[in-house]
């Protein structure tokens, strides 16, 4: 009596492959599935060809071959950053919608709104710090002006009758702060954006302005400022040749930073690989390099020590406007 025989069934290697692939995604954690798994936007809330445009895409074209997705730069102009900052704050938090700007603008802009639109202390993750950088004091390439206590000797004789230019939050308070500290009266007068303001200094229309150093050095470097202080404590490893605010007699450290963030909620997964994306890119030389050239220390931490400083910026930038006794906006 023929042996009954058992049919053996031996997988495919195609069916090997695809099982084990199985199994490896089911042990991802759930919010690190197939991420990125759409176009990635970088929302900037500034004009193109801004700081904060310029290294949004610079990054962005960076990132694109790290992500294996097409990374679109949006800009969302208005309100101080206002309107950017509450459009990613209400995106959906899946880590697709991402929003590069200052993290001190971003922090200070929670006090300067009586009714800001959306809670910046709470409202976002830190998913990356990209760089450290200085708010520049300048003037007009054609003023007299050459040191800060020339331009605080100035700004004294002219009284009320002196005015500087600002565009973001973090000048606003820079501004108020060196007013209050060297005792002068200039008027503020608040621009769109930086650039808008550059014709009016020249002229002599205003005395000096704040300007974030991405923008700044280009500017100074075509000869259509001139530098004359930085609001760090001590000199910027990237901008060793201009001095400190302290030097000039004026105890202003209010350094820039550039940041990464995501909508509030987002996984802490994707939060981590976006993380570790973003450390990969900025420890290569060539990016490295090109935040130095824009007078940009730069600065990697995790998502953790990236939300400590934030918080903690966003509370001593409550400070800096009482101090500076900045009404808040309607």
């Amino acid at each position: 009596m023929r042996a009954k025989t058992q049919a053996v069934f031996v997988p495919t290697l195609a069916v090997a492959v695809t099982a084990a692939a199985m199994i490896v995604a089911a042990q991802r954690p759930a919010g690190a599935q197939a991420f990125p798994s759409q176009d990635v936007h970088f929302v900037v809330g500034f004009a193109a060809g801004s700081g904060p445009d310029t290294i949004a895409r610079f990054v962005a074209e960076k990132m694109r071959p790290v992500m294996g997705q097409t990374i679109i730069v949006e800009n969302k102009v208005g309100a101080i950053g206002n309107i950017a900052t509450e459009y990613v704050a209400r995106a959906k938090p899946d880590g697709h919608t991402l929003y590069v700007t200052g993290g001190n603008a971003l922090a200070s802009s929670g006090h300067l709104f009586k009714k800001p639109p959306v809670d910046v202390s709470t409202a976002f993750e830190v998913v990356a710090t990209l760089s450290r950088q200085p708010v520049m004091l300048v003037v007009g390439p054609n003023s007299p002006v050459k040191t800060l206590p020339e331009l605080t000797a100035a700004l004294k004789k002219k009284g009320d009758k002196a005015a500087y230019g600002t565009a973001f939050p973090s000048a606003r308070v820079a501004g108020a702060m060196y007013k209050k500290i060297a005792g002068t009266q200039a008027v503020e007068v608040q621009y769109r954006t930086s650039k808008d303001w550059v014709n009016d200094l020249t002229s002599g229309a205003i005395d000096f302005a704040f300007i974030d150093a991405t923008s700044g050095v280009g500017l100074a470097k075509e000869n259509r400022v001139r530098v004359v202080a930085l609001t760090m404590g001590d000199r910027s490893k990237a901008l060793p040749q201009y001095p400190t605010m302290k030097e000039g007699g004026v105890a202003l450290d209010m350094p820039g930073w550039w940041a990464v963030f995501a909508p509030a909620g987002t996984p802490k997964p994707v939060v981590d690989q976006l993380n570790k994306m973003f450390a990969d890119v900025m420890k290569k030389d060539e990016v490295q390099a090109f935040f130095t050239r824009l007078g940009n220390d730069p600065w990697i931490t995790t998502p953790a020590e990236g939300k400590k400083f934030y918080l903690k910026e966003y509370k001593d930038w409550g400070e800096y406007v009482r101090i500076a006794n900045i009404e808040p906006q309607g």
